[in-house]
């Protein structure tokens, strides 16, 4: 009968959904497109080649928002949305109510876990939106393991979201990796025994020496120039370092050090170990923040020897990082993208030196600013602050004097346009009504949150820098050198090759998201990166 011969018929076995068995982003600070280029030559089979050979390359991937910086890089990262979404509108910015300085990740609520100092009053309550790593978890019913590692605070607790097992984070008063109350009241044992072996003081013994003989170091200029900073404890910026004098002097120096990008990883293969991470039968989730080349290239440059080694050094440190994971995740069972959350300005001096144009914005922005509100309106104090290159204004004050706030917008705008250096402001309410390019303006829109960010925004021209930046360089702006940056998925399920297809950090998230098939996150407005998924 015809029902017989449905019930003859064979049902395939169902195919349990895949997924690898460990995904874990690498977010290297600071870190332009073009350094995966300009060192390529000096770099070793394992590491940033490996990724180009074996992994699938986003070759004009771009941030979508300004201001760039670390905090909203990450943030944009692992939500794949924007400031005026996600709001995580700076490191910093000002609270309207209080007219106080707000840091992103700062909680007086909580407490250091694993210190006595203050390091670890912190937690990701400010950021509005989920993660990817908070999506992973909530489709697995919080099965999943999602760890955050860096030595910046803000760079371990925003990438591993709002509900991790772990983020850990370098307490420089005491050398050691610690958290906060948000996620548990004691260090795990595996943090304690990584603690207690003293990493720094080994990787500091030996002083800091090139790699590779100095004269080989063609990529970048002399050894000694005036635009580049000084590590503490020297007389110049010059190799060899005395490492570990200048760590005496001031414990923050190691992040101005290769050495801290190599104990973070070293953190990363601990905490894998320490919660068996990638090795039980869930998916499980591992950022981590290779924060030593943001502070190394603040302090002297993207043209600087130091800056090369930094690089050459961190090559290395990855090959055996991937090595590592093939040992104990399996190759192929594992799945890698690495980033960046901006990048940075040449050195004014370098440009100068190299007839490119150039310059410093004046200091006393705010001063200024407030003294031509004073002399238009009658009153000071209308101002509260300059800071991620936006006008924070004192709302409650210019409210209760009863002052026209647009006006004071305007007069704030028309003052800005004519200062040397600043090639366009805006009052941020009315950006898509003002003469500037619908990209730079999208940006501008994207990156501003009413509540956290300045009321007028002003943009400089190309290759101009803040004036506090006299000495090595700085990131904010929109321009390539602080938003083209370096985007390559490798491993499981990646077939190599790469696009120059436009491509935005907003996209990243959507295209983890599409590759586990879980929800994108909930402020998500990226597209999966089409290339990685249809494969």
């Amino acid at each position: 009968t015809c029902a017989m011969l449905f019930a003859q018929k064979s049902t395939p076995a169902a195919t349990p959904l895949e997924r690898p068995k460990l995904v874990v982003g690498i977010v290297v600070d600071q870190m332009r497109w073009d350094y995966l280029y300009r060192f390529y030559n000096k770099y070793e089979n394992g590491g940033f080649k490996r990724l180009l050979n074996e992994g699938f390359a986003c070759q004009n991937t771009m941030l979508n928002y300004i201001p760039s910086v670390t905090a909203i890089g990450h943030t944009t990262i692992f939500t794949g949305s924007v400031p005026s979404i996600h709001g995580i509108a700076g490191n910093d910015w000002i609270d309207y109510k209080t007219g106080k300085s707000v840091y992103c990740t700062d909680d007086q609520t909580e407490n250091s876990v694993g210190s006595e100092s203050k390091a670890g009053k912190m937690s990701p309550r400010k950021l509005l939106a989920t993660t990817i790593t908070d999506e992973l978890r909530m489709a697995t019913n919080f099965q999943s393991k999602v760890v955050g590692v860096s030595l910046k605070d803000r760079a371990s607790i925003i990438p591993a979201g709002h509900n991790p097992t772990g983020a850990f984070w370098m307490d420089d008063a005491t050398g050691r990796f610690i958290t906060s109350t948000y996620y548990m009241n004691e260090l795990p044992a595996w943090v304690n025994t990584f603690n207690a072996s003293k990493p720094i003081e080994k990787l500091l013994a030996n002083g800091w020496n090139t790699l590779l003989p100095i004269n080989e170091y063609t990529e970048s200029t002399a050894d000694d120039v005036s635009w580049e900073g000084t590590l503490k404890g020297a007389a110049k910026p010059v190799f060899p370092y005395d490492a570990k004098k200048a760590y005496e002097l001031d414990h923050g120096t190691l992040r101005q050090m290769p050495f801290g990008n190599t104990l973070t990883l070293q953190f990363a293969r601990a905490a894998i170990d320490g919660y068996k991470l990638g090795q039980e039968k869930n998916c499980d989730f591992l950022t981590i923040n290779c924060a030593s080349t943001d502070y190394s290239g603040h302090l002297v440059g993207p043209n600087a020897i130091e800056i090369e080694d930094v690089y050459l050094r961190l090559d290395r440190d990855l090959a055996g990082f991937f090595s590592y994971l093939d040992q104990k995740i399996g190759k192929g069972n594992y799945l890698v993208f690495l980033t960046a959350d901006h990048g940075a300005a040449n050195a004014e001096g370098f440009l100068e030196s190299n007839k490119m144009p150039t310059g410093f914005l004046s200091k006393g922005f705010d001063a200024a600013i407030g003294d031509m509100l004073k002399q238009k309106f009658g009153e000071d104090k209308l101002i509260t602050s300059v800071d991620n290159f936006q006008i924070y204004f004192n709302k409650a004050r210019i409210d209760s004097l009863n002052l026209n706030f647009d006006k004071i917008k305007a007069a704030t705008v028309d003052f800005l346009m004519q200062q040397d250096g600043i090639q366009y402001a805006a009052d941020q309410d009315k950006i898509s009504t003002t003469s500037i390019p619908a990209i730079v303006k999208e940006m501008m829109i994207n990156g501003y949150n009413q509540q956290r960010s300045g009321s007028v925004v002003m943009i400089t021209k190309p290759g101009w820098l803040p004036y506090y930046s006299k000495k090595g360089t700085t990131h904010s702006v929109w321009n390539p050198y602080d938003t083209h940056i370096p985007l390559i998925f490798m491993g499981w399920k990646i077939k190599p090759g790469f696009t120059t297809q436009a491509t935005h950090m907003t996209d990243i998230s959507a295209t983890v998201a599409a590759l586990l098939h879980i929800q994108m996150p909930n402020g998500c407005i990226g597209q999966p990166i089409t290339p990685i998924c249809n494969k």
